[in-house]
């Protein structure tokens, strides 16, 4: 019954240059936590960032300071109540969900991620300012790499090709937590694709328009007269608060008709599961219930 995956597919989706140290969370947002992988996590986290920014070496001890800080407060603090939600989601699997629920337990999802981002930001704020001009350059070089895939994967396809790839990932994403979905199932899935208001195009151009904003706020504080520290962080909290809570507008009406699908989608599919499709699913989100307290330990 897990929505999860789903839903952080959407979050990982938003995350763009400085705010890519949400990562680590991130990684546990979609019911994947797996020991070594966590553990791992600061070191895979640091590359992931500077493959945007090609820190030196002063900022390199910093960030990865910085992200080691970061996990040993989130196994502590972060972990237990992510393995809470694993146990209301493993207990909800085995019986009928509602879309509500579904998206009661996203939404609690969503809200640890906005926590690990809150604390982020101080050390966010000291590594943006310390930003050179060449820096801001690779950032921007990287997006439009970024831009480019996306344009290569989604929008150069027929939109018959666009359902088609949706269907391909969901089916994958459900079945790993079902096992092997029936013909009725399938059929109740692709129908669920072909009506989505799932747009590539409005979702490419939020993802540029975000770009835009967080290299806008990265020049903004390389620019005289500098701001104060407090002033930076207030930017960066401001930035964090757009990406979690876009402005309304045509983007955010989208997202929350998408958030809105999920939660549905995901109620009827589960709906549609046999009692041993359910239980495997209740087992496999036990599974890395155990995984989170395991991490959460000493």
């Amino acid at each position: 019954m897990c929505a999860l995956p789903q839903a952080s597919g959407q979050w990982l989706g938003k995350v763009a240059g400085i705010i890519g140290l949400l990562l680590m969370g991130l990684a546990l947002g979609g019911c994947s936590a797996v020991r070594l992988g966590y553990n791992n996590l600061p070191d895979i986290s640091y590359w992931w960032l500077d493959g945007y920014l090609d820190f030196d070496g002063a900022q390199s001890l910093q960030v990865k300071r910085a992200l080691a800080g970061l996990q040993d407060w989130h196994r502590r603090e972060e972990l237990p109540r992510l393995a809470t939600l694993a146990a209301q989601a493993r207990d909800q699997a085995r019986g009928d969900v509602t879309p509500a629920q579904v998206c009661a337990l996203s939404d609690a999802v969503q809200a640890r991620l906005l926590a690990l981002a809150v604390r982020a930001e101080p050390d966010a704020t000291v590594l943006a300012q310390s930003l050179a001009p060449a820096q801001l350059q690779v950032l921007e070089r990287k997006f439009g790499r970024i831009n480019n895939d996306f344009r290569r994967e989604w929008l150069r396809l027929t939109p018959a090709e666009v359902q088609d790839k949706r269907y391909d990932t969901f089916l994958d994403r459900y079945e790993d937590f079902y096992g092997t979905l029936d013909a009725r199932q399938r059929g109740l899935l692709r129908q669920m694709v072909r009506q989505s208001a799932f747009s590539p195009e409005k979702l490419d151009a939020a993802r540029r328009a975000r770009q835009a904003d967080v290299l806008a706020l990265l020049r903004g504080l390389q620019q005289p007269p500098a701001a104060t520290d407090a002033q930076a962080r207030q930017r960066v909290h401001a930035l964090v608060m757009r990406v979690f809570e876009p402005p309304p507008g045509e983007w955010r009406s989208q997202q929350d008709a998408l958030a809105q699908e999920a939660c549905n989608n995901t109620a009827a599919l589960h709906a549609a599961m046999s009692p041993a499709q359910r239980e495997r699913a209740a087992q496999r989100i036990e599974a890395y219930r155990q995984d989170l307290v395991a991490l959460s330990g000493p």
